[in-house]
Formats: structure tokens, sequence, C-alpha cells
């Protein structure tokens, strides 16, 4: 089995402003509804590990009041700063709890989260609460959540949405300068891990397949989208999705996946419980005893890849993990 590192080390280098500051009251369209912020907000709540760590790395956690919605342990180098935050649910927060921070905002990387039928509240709810309500543009930009609760991306996710948040909320926070230098890191690993991408010079028949869960270890497990960041990652290694769906994370069965015969499997690791496939080590045992899997090349000659959940939705672990898949995939040797 290979498995992919966890920790990922992020440097900032606060470079004296060259910036002339936010002007308040300031005006966005966050996933098509307007909000203001009257001034920097000196509390937020974050529900969703993606926005929560962008936040830590704005240099912004003292701001943060409480988050929810984990998958996967906070980055290591962010460890101090958030054991200061007040973790409001491993999963979603009711409306109440958040409510009882009195944050002067709130944010989220899901529109599920707050949105039309938002599991928190909706975005008219925080309205009348007199609290603006941001939402991550990697969630509604290019991306349909009216049919189903993970959503459908009608083009292939793009790392430019993760910028375009990064730089928001660095100017609600009036900290762009910081939001600079952060995007300006990750879009030079994001360059490294192209680079390392092209010198694999893989065969054209390389395809993979990204299993997130299962909500039954015996029924059809939930698989990355060709549009999802799953999908993404495959396209800019170089590499066929077998998943041919637009869905986020469509179910399909393991028989159809079987006759796709991907030559590798990424599998999700994540500390959730919400179904006996969230533990990887479900996943491993079902993969190598399965009459069906076990049979797969992919799992016959050990090409089986960790990787933790939270990088295989839309956040600054989808940058690095793309490096972190290349190197996976050098060790395989399939080069041509």
């Amino acid at each position: 089995m290979h498995r992919l590192p966890a920790a990922i080390a992020i440097t900032l280098t606060l470079a004296p402003a060259a910036f002339a500051g936010t002007e308040y009251p300031l005006t966005l369209t966050s996933c098509g509804h307007a909000i203001t912020i009257p001034e920097a907000p000196d509390s937020v709540v974050s529900i969703g590990q993606g926005t929560t760590e962008i936040l830590y790395m704005l240099g912004l956690g003292d701001r943060v009041a409480g988050t929810a919605l984990w998958i996967n342990p906070v980055l290591p180098e962010l460890a101090g700063v958030d054991a200061k935050v007040a973790r409001l649910a491993d999963n979603a927060p009711s409306f109440e709890s958040v409510l009882a921070r009195r944050p002067g905002l709130v944010v989220t990387a899901y529109e599920w989260m707050i949105g039309p039928q938002g599991v928190v509240g909706t975005r008219e709810m925080f309205d009348d609460a007199q609290i603006p309500s941001w939402i991550m543009p990697t969630d509604c930009i290019g991306k349909d959540n009216t049919q189903s609760m993970d959503g459908a991306r009608t083009v292939m996710f793009d790392t430019a949405l993760i910028y375009q948040g990064i730089a928001d909320l660095a100017m609600i926070f009036d900290v762009s300068d910081r939001g600079e230098d952060l995007i300006a890191g990750l879009k030079a690993r994001e360059a490294a891990a192209v680079e390392k991408a092209r010198a694999l010079d893989l065969p054209e028949n390389v395809s993979g397949v990204f299993w997130y869960s299962s909500a039954d270890i015996g029924i059809d497990p939930y698989v990355a989208g060709m549009n999802a960041v799953p999908g993404w990652m495959l396209s800019t290694l170089g590499v066929r999705n077998v998943i041919a769906s637009q869905e986020e994370w469509p179910t399909v069965g393991w028989e159809t996946i079987a006759k796709a015969d991907p030559t590798f499997i990424v599998t999700a690791e994540m500390n959730r419980r919400r179904f006996p496939a969230d533990d990887i080590a479900v996943k491993r045992e079902f993969l190598t005893s399965d009459p069906v899997t076990s049979e797969l090349e992919a799992v016959k000659q050990g090409r089986i890849v960790a990787m933790q959940a939270h990088a295989m939705d839309p956040s600054v672990r989808s940058i690095f993990a793309l490096e972190m898949l290349a190197e996976a995939l050098a060790g395989f040797d399939l080069s041509k």
C-alpha cells in the first residue's frame, strides 16, 4: 500500500504592506447572494475544515470564534492555533450554536451547510440575524447544487477558485497582503506538481478511480466524478478517470468499475465515522477480500493509494495532494 504523507508545511512571509487596505462597508456577492461587511470582522464562525484552515493560514486564528465540520485532523503546523478555537461540532453545528458565538461573519466551504436547504441555516436566516454569510466560490461557480447535496460540476474544478476564495477572505479581513503571500506560495507548489507530472511520461492507457466511502460496505461506493477535485488531479497528471459522471460523488457499482479496470485506486482516509467504509482499514479489507475487487489488477499489484479525504474536496490540500499523487504514481513505475 502507498500512503500519502499528511504533513504539509506552509510558510507565510508577511511583507511590508503594499496594499491600500480594504474600504468598508464592503459589498460582495457570495454564491449569488449579496452581503455587506460593515468593518473587518473581529469574530467569525467557520463551518468547514477548508475555510477554517485558510483563516489560520492567513493569521486570523484569534478571530475564529468557532469551527465545525471536520473530516481529517488539522494540519500539524496549525494544531497550536486550532487548539484554542471552540469546536462547535465535528459535523454540522446547529443554527443556535453558531449564533451563540455572536460572530460578525459566518463562512463555509459548502452551500449545503448554508444555502436554500442549508443544514445549518439559510442565507435569509443569517440575514435576519444580521450576520453576513460567505461561501467559498469553489462550491458554486461552475457547479449546480440544486439536484443533490454534493451537486454536479458543470465544468472541471479549477484551483483558480481556491485562490479567489483566499483573496476574498483576505480582503474581508483587510489582510490582502497576507492573502497574496499565501496564494503565491500555493501557486508555486501547484506549478511544481504539474512539472513532476509531466516528467512521469505516463502511457495513455493509465486510469484511476477515487473511492470516498460507501453507505454500506456491500453496496455501490461513492466515487469521484470527472469534474470533481480528484478528476482535476487525474486530468492534470494525464490519467483517465474511469468515472464519467458529472456528479461530484456518484455511486457506481464495483462490477462497472471492474470492467473499466483502473490502473490504480485512491482511497479516502478520514476521522469521520458516518459509515463503516469511512474507516480506511475497512476499505482495504474489502478491496482485498471481495470476489470482484480482489481480482482487480490494481489490487493484485498493490496499486492502492491512501489520501486524506479533505484533499479530495476543494481546499488548499488539493494542491499538495496533486504532487503527492504524482510521487505515488512514480513509485508504480508505469512510464512508457
